[in-house]
């Protein structure tokens, strides 16, 4: 079964994206609520759906939840651009396409706090989810609408969806 790397070095931040100092996977998802970035990209297609990744069973924090489409931690020395194009390759296979920036907050959960910069783009090519997932599909909005709050989602992704222009609908 995959395991993801405890060991890997991500850079600790402070809450305007600036670099205070680095840590492992493993501490930064201990508890210790040492602020690290990661990057999301929502994937719509030109019918307005929104791809949603499964999490696998074997993940670490929100086993077997749907989520954003594109989700992962900036690698130390990394910039978010580069995390982002890195990131849709491994998970979705995506290369080409155009991000908007959506902006950034700080999310915070038992095990974690992350500075988040969120991107949206639309894109109707191939999309092949990674083994690192368990698949995907596009979900129209009335569809994620009705299983909110039912415990499908991860609690990130249903709350990016009040704090982020996404949806308009849900933002609060």
């Amino acid at each position: 079964m995959p395991r993801d790397n405890n060991q890997e070095m991500f850079p600790l931040v402070d809450e305007q994206g600036n670099i205070t100092g680095a840590a492992t996977r493993g501490e930064c998802h201990s508890g210790s609520k040492l602020l690290h970035p990661v990057i999301h990209l929502h994937v719509f297609n030109s019918q307005g759906e929104l791809f949603l990744q499964k999490r696998p069973a074997w993940k670490d924090i929100q086993p077997d939840k749907w989520d954003t489409s594109v989700g992962g931690h900036i690698d130390l020395g990394e910039s978010v651009e580069i995390a982002l194009r890195r990131e849709s390759r491994e998970e979705l296979g995506i290369t080409d396409f155009t991000p908007e920036f959506l902006g950034s907050y700080v999310f915070e959960s038992e095990r974690e706090k992350e500075l988040v910069f969120v991107h949206k783009t639309v894109y109707d090519g191939e999309i092949q989810p990674s083994d690192e997932l368990d698949g995907g599909r596009f979900w129209s909005i009335e569809e994620i609408k009705k299983s909110l709050g039912k415990e499908i989602f991860t609690p990130n992704f249903e709350g990016e969806l009040q704090k982020v222009s996404l949806i308009p609908s849900l933002a609060k």
